[in-house]
This record gives C-alpha cells, sequence and structure tokens, in this order.
C-alpha cells in the first residue's frame, strides 16, 4: 500500500526514525509521499528521502498556514528548487481560514501560482483546503480555462459532501485523500466515502496527526493505513483487498510511481 501525505520527516520520529519505519514496512506499505511544508521543513525532509530510497517520494510546495509576511521569500524558494531535484507533487499548497484570515489574499495567490507551477510540468497537486472550500473552487475554476494540462492532484483530509466532491469532479483529474478521520465516531465522510468511488480515492495518514481510532490522541505513523483501509472496507462492504488494490493503483498511476 502506498501513504499518499505523510510527515515521517517530523521531529515527532526523531528519536526512534528506523523503529517506526521497520514497523510501518512489515505492516505492508511500501511507499510514502512526503509533502512540502515551507523553507524550514524542506532540508530535514530531504535528508530523511535520501535515508528511504524507493520508499520516501519528496513534493514540494508553501503551505497555506507557512503563508506570512515572508511569502514571497517563500514562494520563491518553491519556484528556485522545484528544478533542482526529483519532485513526484506540488503540496502541500492551498487555502486555510481555519486559524487566521489574515493573510487570505496572499494565500489566494500563492496557491494560484503553485497550481500553475504544477500544471507547467504535469505534476500532480496536494490540496490542503480549509474553511475555504468555495474560494479553492473558484480559483481552479478560473484557471481550469487557461492552463494547458488538465490540473490533477489530491484533494488531502477529505471531509465534504457528496456534492461538493461532484463539483470538484468537474474541475480535473482529481482524487480524495482519506485518512484517519474517518475512522470518528462523528465524522461525516464516514457517510459521504460510501457514494464516492473507490477509483477516485487513496489512503493517506498525515502522520503524525490525525490518528484513526482506537489510537487517536497518540501518535500517528504511516502503518496505520491499514486501519483506514479496513473502515472503508466495512463502511463500503468490499473486501479489502480490493480496496488496497484499486487505492495502490490510483496512487501509483497519479504520482507515476
Amino acid at each position: 500500500m502506498i501513504d499518499t501525505h505523510t510527515h515521517l520527516y517530523d521531529e515527532a520520529f526523531k528519536k526512534d526514525f528506523d523503529e517506526v519505519i521497520a514497523k510501518i514496512k512489515a505492516a505492508g506499505i511500501d511507499k510514502c509521499i512526503f509533502p512540502g511544508i515551507d523553507i524550514e521543513n524542506h532540508q530535514p525532509m530531504m535528508d530523511c528521502v535520501k535515508k528511504l530510497p524507493g520508499f520516501a517520494f519528496p513534493a514540494i510546495g508553501l503551505h497555506p498556514t507557512s503563508v506570512k509576511e515572508d511569502w514571497k521569500k517563500e514562494l520563491d524558494f518553491v519556484k528556485n528548487e522545484i528544478d533542482k531535484n526529483k519532485y513526484y507533487a506540488v503540496g502541500e499548497i492551498g487555502l486555510d481560514l481555519h486559524w487566521s484570515k489574515d493573510f487570505l489574499e496572499e494565500q489566494k495567490e500563492v496557491f494560484r501560482q503553485q497550481v500553475i507551477l504544477a500544471n507547467e510540468r504535469d505534476l500532480p497537486i496536494l490540496i490542503h483546503v480549509r474553511d475555504a472550500i468555495c474560494y479553492c473552487l473558484e480559483i481552479l475554476k478560473e484557471l481550469k480555462k487557461t492552463l494547458k494540462n488538465p490540473i490533477r492532484g489530491i484533494f488531502h483530509a477529505y471531509s465534504g459532501s457528496i456534492e461538493t466532491f461532484n463539483e470538484i469532479m468537474k474541475l480535473g483529474d482529481f482524487y480524495v485523500g482519506i485518512g484517519g478521520v474517518i475512522t470518528f465516531k462523528k465524522a461525516s465522510i464516514a457517510k459521504t466515502i460510501i457514494n464516492i468511488p473507490l477509483e477516485r480515492i487513496v489512503l493517506e495518514t498525515d502522520s503524525p496527526y490525525l490518528t484513526p481510532t482506537p489510537f487517536r490522541g497518540k501518535r500517528n505513523d504511516s502503518s496505520y493505513i491499514c486501519i483506514i483501509a479496513e473502515k472503508i472496507a466495512e463502511l463500503k462492504n468490499i473486501d479489502i483487498e480490493i480496496i488496497k488494490k484499486i487505492t495502490t493503483e490510483n496512487a501509483k498511476k497519479l504520482f507515476n510511481i
């Protein structure tokens, strides 16, 4: 299986990194996508990638919550770095108004420019959107009219309605990333997932965050992809081996890995 969104390079794994990687591989996860965040997190990510050839695949991008006063410097770093190494996606990019609305216009501009950057290189995008889906869809609708290649990627940690999913599907070749939230008691995505085609789903953990039940509150890691796959199988009444097979094929196709 493939974890399409994990921060295994995070400080949370520093003390027992090798043990965690061994646990993940033993669980049947043989590839992981590492999303970029900002300049500060870039080198730790790339150092981690070097330790895990054939297992870790890096993306590059400026996370919306890292869009602040120095956003131009951060964005320039992404633009200058993207052709220096092999990156498999542009992300984690998007819009986040949950924590602050102070840099909304800057977030929009940064998102717009990074979608264009990815499209010029025919790379998928990893979209983080929180309390801002209307702005996100509006920007993608505008860009779809002018971009050379189809827009493609993942709506990370998807928790929206089936109606929003259908709107997303009109905008490009998109998948939804399903993680630990689907195991939470009151998660609306548990109902929505029933109507989302398996061919449009990829698995993710967002570790060390969003740990699935029954480990909620503890550190997340990519081995818990198995719990997420089991929950989707239960909700969709499909054999778990089919869930594993199709979601893995989806990820391989999207990232060309």
